[in-house]
């Protein structure tokens, strides 16, 4: 997989790939080149004393190391940059990915290893990258250059070498083959790191309004240990690798120079010989060093590659249609047609056959016990998540064969938990039309009961805004919402609760300058508050995933026991009458 992977995403490189292939051909023939010219000038010129054959000897090997440093310099810069871009493109394409999942798909693998995948994995992979590029040529290149030139220098001896290539080879997979399953364990450890640590930051007012601050940093203390227990065991093997490799070198070292001391003593092989011999023992420790340095990296590369690919592979239920609709004739007509919605491997559906119809110039409220669907309702219009059941249409299509852009033009929803970006009040209110001029913005504010608040603040549309509006009240973060999706003007508007934080007075000024604004568009409002829904003109209650009464205030209020319920928990007989 990880191959595949890598083979497929570096194919937009290939020329750069091949300019990697022959620095590498250069770095490492010169660098096989330097012990012969090293013996040649021991043998041809230190030896005889002959100055001359040294300093032309020296000269070339002077010209030879640069021009390796100087080749090697120039692939590591040119794999770097590759590797640079795979990182890019990978991390581009996760997030593509993500981008197109369902709410089903987001919550099937989480937030924090959504963020894992597309940071650290991705950062594993790119590494390996670098790594390999950096000796995909070189390291075979000088060790198998190594041995032929030993051979050309001294069989005997290169014989003796051999007998060490096994033996350093074995040590290796030894210790490789043990790390995959801890690099697993790593990644897996480290999601869970990213989790609490994301819900703490997060959950950070509830934390500390229950006084959990202990609690909380010994989960993240429990989290942080398992994580650092398992690196301890990836290091553990590491720090073994190395010096096993380093007793097999010297022990190969000790052996080559005492039998081509005996060799030297009896004048079967020349001091330069020698030299040259340790030089491509030298040279093919390091090939091997690398090749170990690489082979290390291999199973946590593969760990996240197979991460990788499983979000990449994950098809979102939410897909586009094949020939979209690209017009609509009644933009703000939503008709819901026996709908049914089920969450995967839950026991019950939490929505069971519920219809409604909701027309342009009318306000639409949807009220229910905690529990009762009402999110999920709404949820289906802008197709956060199909139904499993019926079908949902805006201006008399179904809203799966609608174009997205078209889908996103027509409906504009409010959701319960209102976010803002980092940022300013602008570029949050823009985010729901692009284009707005400051005029449009402020007098989307002024409908949302925005304006004098953001009037006050340092900067006015430009004051900074942080993640998620934490430097703003709940109440404000709501009323900016709402403006920004006044600011998109769609045909249909979705209310998910969207005045809960605020007071009685600024809801009912919210409302009332609303009912003039959507005059012709469609109003949908799902409400816990019997306040904001009582003068919509149709009420739908829903309980337990199943619509149990329909009609006005007073209507239901006469014939629905639960509407009446849910009525009298909040007003008094008087006040609801």
């Amino acid at each position: 997989m990880l191959l595949r992977m890598l083979l497929a995403r570096l194919r937009p490189y290939r020329r750069l790939l091949a300019l990697v292939v022959a620095l590498q051909l250069v770095q490492s023939l010169a660098g096989l080149l330097l012990p012969t010219l090293n013996a040649d000038l021991v043998n041809g010129g230190v030896l005889r004393g002959d100055t001359g054959h040294v300093l032309t000897t020296g000269a070339t090997m002077a010209a030879v190391t640069l021009l390796q440093v100087t080749a090697a310099g120039a692939a590591v810069f040119v794999a770097a940059r590759i590797a640079m871009g795979v990182g890019r493109d990978l991390r581009s394409a996760v997030f593509r990915r993500v981008q197109g999942f369902s709410v089903r798909e987001v919550g099937r693998f989480g937030p924090a290893s959504l963020i894992t995948r597309t940071t650290n994995d991705v950062q594993q992979v790119q590494t390996l990258a670098v790594t390999g590029l950096t000796t995909l040529v070189a390291a075979p290149l000088m060790c198998v250059g190594g041995i032929g030139l030993a051979l050309a220098q001294d069989v005997p001896l290169a014989l003796l070498l051999l007998l060490f290539v096994p033996l350093l080879a074995g040590t290796v997979l030894l210790v490789v083959r043990r790390m995959p399953p801890l690099f697993r364990a790593t990644q897996q450890r480290l999601d869970r790191v990213n989790r609490v640590l994301r819900e703490q930051i997060g959950g950070v007012r509830v934390v500390r309004a229950f006084v959990r601050d202990d609690h909380e940093q010994r989960r993240f203390g429990a989290a942080n240990d398992e994580l650092t227990a398992v690196s301890l065991r990836v290091g553990h093997l590491t720090a073994l690798m190395y010096p096993m490799v380093i007793v097999v070198w010297e022990l190969a070292t000790v052996a080559i120079v005492w039998a081509g001391g005996h060799r030297l003593e009896d004048g079967t092989l020349q001091a330069g010989a020698l030299i040259a011999f340790i030089g491509y023992l030298l040279q093919i420790f390091m090939a091997v060093m690398m090749t170990m340095f690489l082979i290390m990296q291999v199973p946590r590369a593969e760990v996240s590659a197979e991460r990788i690919r499983e979000v990449l592979d994950t098809e979102p239920t939410v897909v586009p249609p094949a020939e979209p609709v690209r017009a609509l004739r009644g933009h703000g007509h939503l008709e819901i047609r026996d709908t049914s919605f089920s969450y995967p491997g839950a026991e019950e559906p939490v929505l069971h056959g519920v219809s409604l119809t909701a027309a342009p110039g009318r306000t639409t409220a949807v009220i229910g016990s905690t529990g009762s669907g009402k999110t999920t309702l709404l949820g289906l219009v802008p197709r956060l998540y199909d139904p499993t059941g019926g079908e949902v249409r805006v201006g008399g299509a179904d809203v799966r064969d609608l174009e997205p852009d078209l889908l996103a033009r027509t409906v504009g929803l409010v959701p319960q938990k209102p976010y803002l970006f980092s940022g300013t009040i602008a570029s949050n209110l823009r985010y729901g039309g692009p284009g707005a001029t400051d005029e449009e913005l402020w007098h989307a504010l002024e409908v949302a009961q925005a304006r004098e608040f953001v009037a006050a603040l340092p900067g006015g549309l430009d004051a900074p805004v942080e993640q998620g509006g934490t430097n703003l009240s709940g109440g404000q973060r709501q009323r900016l919402a709402i403006a920004r999706v006044l600011v998109a003007r769609p045909r249909v508007y979705l209310f998910d609760d969207s005045f809960s934080a605020l007071d009685y007075r600024t809801d009912a000024l919210l409302r009332a300058a609303l009912a003039e604004e959507t005059a012709d568009a469609t109003v949908v409002i799902v409400a816990q508050r019997v306040a904001t829904i009582r003068d919509a003109d149709r009420i739908v209650v829903l309980d337990e995933g199943r619509v149990v009464g329909t009609g006005t205030h007073e209507e239901l209020l006469r014939d629905s026991a639960t509407y009446r319920e849910i009525v009298l928990s909040q007003l008094t007989e008087e006040e609801a009458a």
